[in-house]
């Protein structure tokens, strides 16, 4: 188990990482800060480069975290609050299916984090070396942050982002007085 979970870890974790990398730097095909900026500001996200700073930083630095097992809830916890976000923002309105640019690919990343919260990160993990392997994970870490992720994605998409304009109602007209 430990080595499947060191695979799984592994892989996910650098990819996650290759995603922020493309955010922050530009690296691996992407667009680097300042356009990927541009498009959180297409999707009305008050402070657009704070934003791809942030969720750049999150996937890069979490996924680095997940990848070596170390604080793998913190990780595991920034990473499930970007898929969220992601999902409500960009791939809800899509379906399921990733072929037609849906969440399927967002839901598989958020349940291999719980999974791997949930199981631990096994022995080949820095959070194992160190001692906090057991401590940190089990259905109450899982939970936590299933409901945490839930908490910090709807505080983004409802303080971060500027209300859509066709949902907001039109200022009443002034009859003249």
């Amino acid at each position: 188990m430990d080595y499947g979970l060191l695979v799984l870890r592994v892989v996910l974790g650098l990819l996650l990482a290759g995603h922020g990398a493309q955010k922050l730097f530009g690296w691996f095909g992407g667009s680097g800060l300042r356009p990927t900026a541009e498009g959180f500001s297409q999707l009305r996200y008050r402070a657009p480069f704070l934003v791809a700073l942030l969720g750049g930083l999150t996937e890069f630095v979490g996924g680095l975290l997940f990848a070596t097992g170390f604080l793998t809830p913190l990780a595991a916890l920034g990473i499930a609050a970007l898929m969220i976000n992601a999902v409500a923002v960009a791939h809800w309105s899509n379906g399921l299916w990733a072929t037609k640019g849906g969440w399927e690919y967002n839901l598989l990343i958020y349940a291999v984090l719980i999974a791997v919260v949930t199981t631990g990160p096994g022995a080949f993990s820095i959070d194992a070396v160190i001692g906090l392997a057991a401590a940190t994970s089990g259905l109450v870490w899982a939970v936590g942050v299933l409901v945490l992720s839930a908490v910090l994605a709807a505080a983004a998409l409802t303080l971060g982002r500027k209300p859509d304009r066709a949902l907001t109602p039109a200022p009443a007209a002034d009859a003249g007085h």
